[in-house]
């Protein structure tokens, strides 16, 4: 598969990053989402593609469309950040890691925690769970 990148992006760098800035105006002209639904359609004929959209979409569309990655503390993920960047992150994806096989909650309670953060994860799912019941209290 890294051959095959490499012969499809001629040079051009692999962008990883599901997270991208869009001039709309530049976007609008150039009919960029044109020509995303064009590649999109030729692409999910196949299978084998697009099994990771966020990736797939913007590596194939670079030659038509300009793309730049942006710096990694934009899109913190436990896959392929270290955990000193961390602190850095300006965001975070609950990226699948394939070294832990744990469902989404469980991963976001362990990442989502500590000294960078003033609510724990935890604190703000049980705000999230008393909020519903009340909902469902006053709607019976």
């Amino acid at each position: 598969m890294l051959r095959y990148w490499k012969d499809h992006l001629r040079g051009k760098p692999y962008h990883i990053s599901a997270l991208y800035v869009v001039d709309l105006v530049k976007f609008k002209r150039m009919a960029a989402g044109d020509s995303l639904r064009a590649i999109y359609d030729q692409l999910s004929a196949d299978p084998n593609s697009l099994s990771n959209l966020d990736q797939d979409l913007p590596n194939y569309a670079q030659h038509q469309i300009p793309i730049f990655s942006l710096p990694q503390e934009w899109l913190w993920c436990e896959s392929w950040c270290s955990d000193e960047s961390k602190a850095e992150a300006k965001t975070i994806d609950l990226c699948n890691n394939p070294k832990h096989k744990e469902p989404k909650l469980d991963m976001a309670k362990r990442v989502i925690s500590g000294d960078l953060f003033p609510e724990s994860w935890l604190q703000l799912d049980a705000e999230v769970k008393a909020a519903e019941a009340a909902y469902e209290l006053a709607s019976d």
